[in-house]
């Protein structure tokens, strides 16, 4: 772990208390996140801090919204993001594609590079098992194979979720 990733979890935390819902989250898309860039590439300097940071502003959507909207999380976390991005002195050359990457994670298609869908799987890996775990097999299946494309995301998924 580098410096700056402990001052992002540490940032997280501090920024969601006691909520170990949303810090478990965020830790398990980290480590999903790492495993398939471990395989796929990408770069780790934009996918950690997204990792991170994806859903940092859910609480500014249960507080302004009264819902936890994929739509409305791209809204408010890359606000939130930013701040903790600058406080933290997070190096300029790296915030814009974090900021878009945050922006639209729940949104295939929007971004296309090989961070965006190493953030984008590692977040379905984790919703699959917190959201989606009493849907069916065949809903799973379309699930996958409508937002996986990396070798190592869909070896992780089925392992998980197919065997």
């Amino acid at each position: 772990m580098d410096n700056y990733e402990f001052l992002l979890i540490t940032e997280l935390e501090n920024y969601f208390g006691n909520d170990l819902k949303r810090i478990n989250h965020a830790m398990k898309v980290l480590n999903f996140a790492k495993a398939i860039m471990q395989k796929e590439g990408g770069d780790s300097h934009i996918i950690v801090p997204s990792a991170i940071l994806h859903d940092i502003g859910i609480k500014e959507c249960e507080r302004k919204y009264n819902s936890v909207a994929g739509e409305l999380q791209e809204k408010e976390s890359p606000l939130v993001a930013l701040e903790i991005l600058r406080k933290i002195a997070y190096p300029d050359s790296y915030i814009s594609e974090i900021i878009e990457i945050i922006s639209h994670h729940h949104s295939i298609g929007m971004v296309k590079t090989l961070n965006f869908q190493v953030l984008f799987e590692a977040d379905w890996l984790v919703n699959l098992g917190e959201d989606y775990k009493d849907v069916n097999r065949i809903q799973k299946e379309t699930m996958i194979n409508n937002n996986f494309q990396t070798k190592a995301g869909m070896h992780l998924v089925k392992i998980l979720y197919l065997e």
